[in-house]
């Protein structure tokens, strides 16, 4: 089990179990939707936030996102961070049909993915991990041609998949997580990678 210093909020009672069998950490669940209404859980989630950070981690379909951005309008963005599934299609154990997206939630995927989704989100794991000094810029997003051009969504998409991210993730959540999780470089590269199959 690994140490996790953020706390960290899920969607549901699944989720929640999932994740405590692979971290130790605080993690509450929103109750679905549940948090748009529920005024002291909200409260809650802001002391944590303020007390030791905050990582929100919903499934990567419609709901997820819809809540996850409840979250980020709700708490002080500086003092959350945002981790992120990959979409793997499939059906959880315990439902009869799949989500109505088809995509795995949180409580579906593996203890790695689980980790590998908190290390990229920049989680203070049995130690500090310090934060990327000279980031990658909106500017630069532009000039490798994924934003602000006609075929700029397109091309994200492409990045996106190569990295196992979520499709829904919005441009400006795209740069906060490319941040955490490659360089320039490697940006570069996947870029790149977009216009070789663009061309064909």
């Amino acid at each position: 089990m690994i140490r996790v210093r953020e706390a960290i909020v899920v969607e549901g009672r699944y989720d929640k179990a999932a994740l405590a069998a692979v971290v130790d950490t605080v993690i509450l669940d929103t109750a679905g939707f549940g948090i748009f209404s529920d005024k002291e859980k909200l409260m809650l989630l802001r002391r944590l936030a303020q007390a030791r950070g905050l990582i929100v981690l919903t499934d990567s379909d419609g709901g997820g996102f819809l809540i996850r951005n409840f979250l980020k309008s709700a708490i002080d963005p500086g003092l959350v961070k945002h981790a992120y599934i990959p979409d793997i299609y499939g059906k959880e154990r315990r439902k009869r049909t799949p989500s109505k997206e088809g995509k795995l939630g949180v409580e579906g995927m593996s203890p790695e993915v689980l980790l590998e989704a908190l290390r990229r989100a920049g989680a203070e794991m049995d130690g500090a991990q310090a934060p990327r000094d000279n980031p990658i810029t909106t500017a630069e997003l532009y000039a490798l041609g994924l934003s602000g051009r006609p075929d700029s969504a397109a091309r994200r998409a492409r990045v996106k998949r190569a990295l196992g991210l979520p499709e829904r993730l919005s441009s400006h959540a795209l740069l906060d997580v490319l941040n955490v999780l490659t360089t320039r470089e490697e940006l570069a590269r996947l870029a790149s990678s977009a216009d070789a199959e663009t061309a064909e």
